[in-house]
């Protein structure tokens, strides 16, 4: 039965939907824009929901690049949300002073776009609502996790996103990060002549950054701490008044990173009583969860990718160290994510200049199509009472 359902799947695809599916993919990918400025690739992927019958909210919550485009079927059921990416990323180009997506958000942007125009035109059989939800600056600012913050998925039931890759992988680990910028207030003083009169905001910066490396040996190994100084004194004769440091803290899961953040914020409260400077600290970024993956839901969705001929799906990989917003949107909704693997002449990873050439080939487009029909099989595969209920039950008992 399900081959039968492929098989529909992809001659509707063939007849109605790849085409637009893949000028949308190249149309992002030759207009690339900064995180939090994609106007144009917004606006454009609203434009084709619009025309096949979504409701559209643009701009969604408070950013102005987020959207919301939503479409009820006949039926009543779950409401699905598929997040759509694209931002680019700089340094591109022969002078390495272009955008360019290097990540595949172009990719990400039409996949989700596909599935929306392939339920457009299943409408009458459709159990539920899809929403297409546009989710701006990933590699900067993060936008998910302020559209979290602000309710965008209390009414989802379940989330879905594909990102391209090296390989196939339904077990991606990423860190939750917590991203700390501390200021420290001395007292400014000639250096030589009197030393004794000033307090020296940068030996307080000094003093963190050698308690963090003392904290290190009592840290988890999948814990990393790494940080700059980005103020630290104007003059060497002048004892330095104001100073600044950045630290990312990045840690498996979210409980064990706020441990750790208060650590450091401890450390530098230590640093202040030493030197006698003040010190104040803030968020300078929003801060990323972990991702939660849920075993029964990457499960059916390995099975339907499997089917569209997405080939062998490596097992887990647990040593990858990166942070996402999606991160965020995993602790309140079941989410699925998962890589396929790009392909092309050799491998490529993303951010590299031959994983943004590979873009261009055929086998962007063939994954695609691929990722496209796998997911609706995954949405139809949900219509089964009894599967939603042990997604939802797995998710609950992770805490969530």
């Amino acid at each position: 039965m399900k081959n039968e359902r492929k098989k529909q799947l992809e001659q509707l695809y063939a007849d109605r939907v790849q085409k637009k599916a893949e000028e949308i993919s190249r149309w992002i990918y030759d207009h690339p824009e900064d995180g939090d400025q994609e106007f144009l690739s917004s606006a454009y992927i609203c434009e084709q929901l619009k025309e096949a019958g979504y409701s559209i909210q643009l701009p969604y919550g408070s950013l102005k690049t987020a959207f919301r485009c939503e479409l009820k079927g006949d039926r009543p059921g779950p409401t699905y949300a598929f997040l759509a990416e694209y931002d680019a990323l700089p340094g591109y180009g022969e002078q390495h002073n272009e955008l360019g997506h290097a990540c595949g958000h172009n990719w990400i942007g039409a996949v989700c776009a596909g599935v929306g125009l392939m339920f457009a035109h299943m409408r009458k059989e459709l159990e539920g609502t899809i929403v297409i939800m546009g989710t701006p600056a990933e590699e900067t600012t993060g936008g998910k996790c302020v559209l979290v913050e602000e309710g965008a998925f209390d009414d989802v039931d379940f989330a879905f996103q594909l990102h391209l890759g090296a390989e196939n992988n339904a077990h991606v680990v990423t860190l939750a990060m917590d991203s700390l910028e501390f200021t420290f207030h001395g007292k400014a003083a000639h250096a030589a002549a009197y030393p004794h009169l000033g307090v020296n905001a940068l030996d307080a910066v000094n003093l963190m950054f050698t308690g963090i490396s003392y904290l290190r040996q009592q840290l988890r190994c999948d814990t990393r701490v790494h940080g700059i100084i980005t103020k630290g004194g104007e003059a060497c004769n002048i004892i330095p008044d104001l100073c600044t440091c950045k630290f990312y803290i990045r840690a498996r899961d979210k409980a064990y990173m706020e441990e750790i953040s208060a650590k450091i914020i401890n450390i530098a409260k230590g640093a202040s009583l030493m030197t006698g400077a003040q010190m104040e600290y803030h968020n300078f970024e929003n801060t990323y969860y972990d991702l939660v993956n849920l075993d029964s839901f990457q499960k059916l969705y390995v099975e339907n990718a499997r089917l569209c001929g997405s080939g062998d799906f490596v097992d887990s990989d647990a040593d990858a160290s990166g942070s996402s917003d999606v991160g965020n949107v995993s602790h309140v909704c079941p989410m699925m994510y998962s890589e396929l693997a790009l392909g092309g002449p050799t491998p490529a990873y993303a951010h590299d200049v031959k994983f943004l050439e590979y873009l261009k080939l055929p086998c962007a487009d063939d994954k695609l199509k691929k990722g496209i029909i796998s997911l609706c099989l995954t949405v139809f595969d949900l219509y089964n009472e009894k599967q939603r209920k042990i997604i939802k039950d797995e998710f609950t008992a992770r805490g969530c």
